[in-house]
């Protein structure tokens, strides 16, 4: 079964008979398409896909399966025009990803049609990944692991924590990203219990902790890796973290696998963390979907009640963050299995000093 029927097969739970796609990543997961400007819209029954002049090309080429339609005026008025041909009567649209503005605009172009909010609906199709994309994912992760054994030779004493961050930059480019996937995390030293601490103009010093927070964008894909190092001798508390946040990190990843929910998955880490004294400095959840988006479904957190499948494709990064002293976070990529699950990220994790 193809992308376009799992999606139809969706449509009358969800109350409507088409569905249009505007949003980014969804639009590129269910077309193909690349390019910067364009929406699709399906019935049960047809597929079109509208663009301007610059992309009707590159649509015809990557959107497989859709009628390509070029718009001159206002995309809106074109496909308003191309539901009403296509008879469909109530069209959906994403709810999360329209602005009120739009569906105004939308509302006021689409007269005797029915307008209905959908959460979630081409999410949930790209919750399995497909192993085409799991090669892409694998090959996405090598490039980070193979920019931190690079890293480790060019880190020392000195050098700036942007300096670290444009040459992970420079180094994935050139192995075939096309960038990074989000902005680069460089946090050293009493930064480093920043969770979210991006590279700065603080120079490392001996005896920092380093964290690095980084991925690469390959194909449309995005990897995400974090690991923590020492410049130098660290302190025994900065060790002990260490060590506790490496061993509930490989809890996680031991017991991951499909029929467990985020929540479940979440605990596996989080209630070893507490159990060791440092419930109240690990704030965030432990893990997340990762694909097209660097964060997407499901999550591996308190809340979720998400059920892991086989082809799901999650990080798993429990942390430890003591303002004035440091931080530790260690986080790979794994695909769920029947099993347990497959990392695809390998970079060691046994504390490194340089």
């Amino acid at each position: 079964m193809n992308m376009l029927e799992k999606l139809r097969n969706s449509f009358h739970d969800l109350g409507i008979d088409g569905l249009i796609i505007s949003s980014e990543f969804n639009r590129r997961y269910m077309t193909g398409f690349t390019g910067s400007a364009g929406l699709a819209i399906i019935s049960e029954s047809k597929a079109v896909f509208i663009t301007d002049f610059r992309y009707v090309e590159q649509a015809g080429k990557q959107a497989q399966g859709y009628e390509i339609i070029q718009h001159t005026g206002s995309i809106i008025e074109e496909a308003a025009a191309q539901a009403k041909k296509m008879g469909i009567a109530k069209l959906g649209f994403e709810q999360d990803h329209m602005t009120f503005s739009s569906y105004e605009q939308y509302k006021k172009a689409m007269s005797g049609i029915s307008l209905v909010p959908v959460s979630g609906a081409v999410e949930k199709l790209r919750l399995i990944k497909s192993p085409a994309e799991i090669k892409i994912l694998k090959e996405a992760a090598q490039i980070a692991d193979a920019a931190y054994s690079h890293i480790l030779h060019f880190v020392r004493p000195g050098l700036k924590e942007l300096d670290v961050s444009n040459e992970l930059e420079f180094f994935m480019r050139k192995n075939g990203a096309a960038s990074s996937s989000f902005d680069i995390i460089v946090a050293s030293g009493y930064r480093s219990a920043l969770p979210h601490g991006a590279a700065s103009e603080k120079e490392i010093e001996s005896g920092d902790f380093v964290t690095l927070d980084f991925g690469a964008y390959y194909k449309g894909y995005c990897s995400d890796i974090t690991r923590t190092f020492a410049v130098g001798e660290p302190s025994d508390k900065l060790k002990e973290i260490y060590s506790v946040v490496l061993e509930a990190q490989m809890r996680g990843m031991n017991g991951i696998k499909a029929g467990i929910t985020g929540k479940e998955a979440d605990a596996l880490t989080r209630d070893l963390i507490t159990e060791k004294g440092y419930g109240d400095y690990f704030g965030h959840s432990t893990g997340h979907g990762l694909g097209l988006e660097v964060h997407e479904g499901p999550a591996l957190s308190l809340r979720s009640d998400t059920v892991l499948e086989p082809g799901m494709v999650v990080t798993v990064e429990p942390g430890i963050y003591i303002a004035g002293l440091g931080g530790v976070r260690i986080e790979d990529d794994t695909v769920v299995t029947e099993a347990g699950n497959e990392a695809l990220t390998s970079s060691p994790k046994e504390l490194i000093i340089l």
